[in-house]
């Protein structure tokens, strides 16, 4: 039904490093071939000078075939050039490509002030000595619809890190205030990317400290959330809360679910191929990005 994490975007990834490297080979060749051929013309070059000097060629013809010579060189420093300058481009658009889709893993990240002020972090085993300010998941290829009855009761109970199942993604992971003050702090869940509608009938559920909350698009038709979950903040903005009075040497536990939820009234034919690409975020303070522009 969908994918998560952007499966074209990793295909032409493949295509582009191919291509990347299809062309190193023609430009390896190549310069191979132009080595052959300076020595050959040099060699020629020593040959003709002999015969001019023995008075076997004319002056006037020497100088036609230097001026070919010449051009050649010119075309093939040309062609050189392009052929580098198109590895160069193919180069930065893998990179960009890269850095944008990061392998196509689920990431959470912490505010560095959380971390750096008020020292709390994220860990996911709940270890203090594997703190870090940022998890990755691994996400699911395709995804076809199912039902909320379906997920396993105690999923959030399979453990720590990814436990993905059967067409849903699973990630379990902590929050940690190992300093020593009272924090707040929110936590939100991004949708960076979407391919025809399929957040339509996605379906988020947060579980913290055993609280479950599920959170879905509104209603087309109604505008009102559909049943047993919590309306999207925005368009871009699914999950958007905060937790107040997080005390010192405590912990957060979050597992994250995400779905395609079969009952969905959108979830029809049209999503077929589509993708989704999300992220979570955990900062000190909620900045409205389109109050900013």
């Amino acid at each position: 039904m969908a994918n998560l994490g952007s499966t074209k975007c990793r295909e032409f990834k493949k295509c582009v490093l191919r291509i990347f490297f299809n062309i190193l080979f023609l430009y390896i060749d190549l310069i191979e071939n132009c080595r052959y051929n300076y020595i050959r013309q040099n060699r020629r070059g020593d040959i003709l000078q002999y015969i001019v000097s023995s008075g076997g060629l004319m002056k006037n013809d020497v100088e036609v075939k230097a001026e070919k010579i010449y051009k050649r060189k010119v075309f093939k420093k040309i062609v050189k050039i392009s052929f580098l300058l198109l590895l160069i481009l193919l180069s930065i658009i893998y990179l960009v490509l890269y850095i944008v889709y990061e392998g196509g893993r689920f990431t959470v990240s912490l505010d560095k002030n959380l971390s750096n002020r008020k020292n709390v972090f994220l860990s996911e085993d709940g270890k203090i000595e594997n703190k870090t300010r940022q998890l990755g998941a691994e996400t699911i290829d395709y995804m076809d619809n199912i039902s909320v009855k379906w997920l396993p009761d105690d999923i959030d109970d399979e453990g720590y890190g990814p436990h993905n199942g059967n067409n849903y993604i699973a990630y379990t992971f902590f929050v940690v205030n190992a300093g020593k003050e009272l924090v707040n702090y929110w936590y939100e869940v991004d949708i960076d990317d979407t391919i025809l509608n399929v957040d339509e009938a996605v379906r988020i559920m947060v579980i913290r400290n055993g609280k479950k909350t599920i959170y879905a698009k509104k209603n087309k038709k109604t505008g009102l959330a559909e049943e047993g979950t919590k309306k999207f903040a925005s368009k871009s903005i699914a999950v958007l809360e905060q937790r107040k009075n997080f005390k010192p040497n405590s912990k957060d536990k979050f597992t994250i679910v995400v779905w395609i939820e079969g009952d969905d009234p959108e979830c029809e034919n049209d999503l077929l191929g589509g993708e989704i690409k999300m992220h979570m975020a955990i900062t000190e303070e909620h900045v409205d990005k389109k109050s900013k522009k």
